[in-house]
C-alpha cells in the first residue's frame, strides 16, 4: 500500500483493510463450506454461549451489516460463492473492490497483484479478463463440511466481474429484498478517471445510479481512500452516496470534516478503538459512519456504543447474531 495525503489504498497483507445472469436458484443445500486456516479459533470467539447480544437504543435504526468481500471468513473473498453465502446469511449489503483489467473490464479483486488470491502471478492491470478467467481464485481456501451450504461448481474459483455481481444484486432486489452494494475503487488515480467512468457506465446500465425513491436508501454507494475518486463520482452522479475511507485521521480532518465529495465517513476499526472521540465529532458534523473491518465481538460492542450506522465485516452471520438479528 502506498499512502499519500490525498489517496490511500489497502491490501490484506501489510497495511490492509482488515483489523469494501442467475442460472439456478440463489441458495442450495449441500455439504460443502469453505473456511480459512485458523477459523476454528475465530469461530470459538463467536460461540453462542460466550457472546452476548449488543444492545441498541430503542430509537436508533438497526446497524447495517455489510459483507466484506462477501462472507469472506467462510468462502474465498470476491467469489460468487462468498457473495451468495453472505446473502444467505442475511447481510444487508455486500462490499467489493474493483480494479481495471488491461482490456478495460472491472473485476472484483482487492490486491494490485493476483498472487495472494489465485494460482497466477502479475498485476491485474497487466492482465486481460481472459487471462484472469483462466486462473483459480478459490482453491487456496480450506474446505470443511457443512450440512447447509453447497456452492455451485465454478463459483468458488472463478474471477468475478463487477457486471456479474451487479446481476446478482439486481436478481435479489427483484425479489423485494432491499440488498445494497458498496463498491470500493482501487488505485483510481492511476487510470485518470477510467475506473469511475466505467463504474458509472455499468451502474447506469443496471439502473442503479438514479436517485432512490423518497424514504428508500440508494442501492449502491461508492467508497474510496481517494478524495479525488469520490469527487469524480459526485460530480457525475450526485445521487450516489460516497464513503471516504480512512486508515488514520488526517490533521486537517480532525474536527470531523470530510473531503469535498464525501458524505459518509469510513474509518478503520483501529481509528474507532484508539480515537472513539473522533466518531462523535463525525456525527456532530452530520456524517454517517461506516466502520471496517469489524470481526471481533468486542469491536461490534464498541461500534454499537458509539452509534455507528454500518459495520463492514468478514463474518456477517456472527455479527447479525450478536446484534440480535439472526
Amino acid at each position: 500500500m502506498h499512502v499519500s495525503a490525498v489517496s490511500f489504498s489497502h491490501s490484506t497483507s501489510g497495511h490492509c483493510k482488515q483489523d469494501l445472469c442467475i442460472r439456478t436458484p440463489i441458495f442450495t443445500s449441500g455439504k460443502t463450506v469453505l473456511r480459512s486456516k485458523g477459523s476454528a479459533l475465530a469461530a470459538s470467539r463467536w460461540h453462542h454461549g460466550a457472546v452476548t447480544h449488543a444492545r441498541l437504543p430503542a430509537a436508533r435504526p438497526p446497524i447495517q451489516v455489510i459483507a466484506h468481500r462477501g462472507a469472506s471468513d467462510d468462502a474465498p473473498e470476491h467469489t460468487l460463492a462468498a457473495y451468495r453465502k453472505a446473502i444467505e446469511d442475511g447481510a444487508d449489503a455486500l462490499e467489493c473492490d474493483v480494479r481495471l483489467t488491461a482490456d478495460g473490464r472491472l473485476v472484483c479483486v482487492h490486491d494490485r497483484r493476483v498472487n495472494r488470491t489465485s494460482n497466477g502471478r502479475g498485476a491485474v492491470s497487466a492482465l486481460e479478463l481472459a487471462d484472469l478467467a483462466a486462473l483459480d481464485f478459490g482453491s487456496w481456501k480450506d474446505r470443511e463440511e457443512s450440512p447447509d451450504w453447497d456452492p455451485l461448481p465454478g463459483e468458488l474459483t472463478s474471477v468475478l466481474t463487477l457486471e456479474r455481481l451487479l446481476e446478482l444484486v439486481t436478481e435479489v432486489r427483484a425479489t423485494g429484498r432491499p440488498l445494497q452494494l458498496a463498491i470500493e475503487t482501487k488505485h483510481p488515480t492511476r487510470w485518470a478517471g477510467q475506473v469511475e467512468e466505467r463504474l458509472l457506465h455499468l451502474l447506469k446500465r443496471f439502473e442503479l445510479d438514479a436517485p432512490a425513491p423518497a424514504g428508500e436508501a440508494s442501492p449502491v454507494r461508492v467508497m474510496s481512500f481517494s478524495a479525488r475518486s469520490l469527487y469524480r463520482i459526485r460530480a457525475a452522479a450526485p445521487a450516489l452516496p460516497t464513503v471516504f475511507l480512512m486508515q488514520f485521521v488526517s490533521p486537517r480532518l480532525r474536527d470531523g470534516r470530510l473531503p469535498a465529495g464525501a458524505r459518509i465517513a469510513g474509518p478503520g476499526m483501529r481509528i474507532v478503538r484508539n480515537h472513539p472521540g473522533h466518531i462523535e465529532r463525525l456525527h456532530r458534523a452530520g456524517h454517517r459512519v461506516h466502520v471496517w473491518t469489524v470481526n471481533e465481538p468486542e469491536d461490534v460492542e464498541l461500534c454499537v456504543r458509539l452509534g455507528v450506522e454500518a459495520i463492514i465485516t468478514n463474518r456477517p452471520k456472527q455479527v447479525l447474531a450478536q446484534l440480535g438479528r439472526s
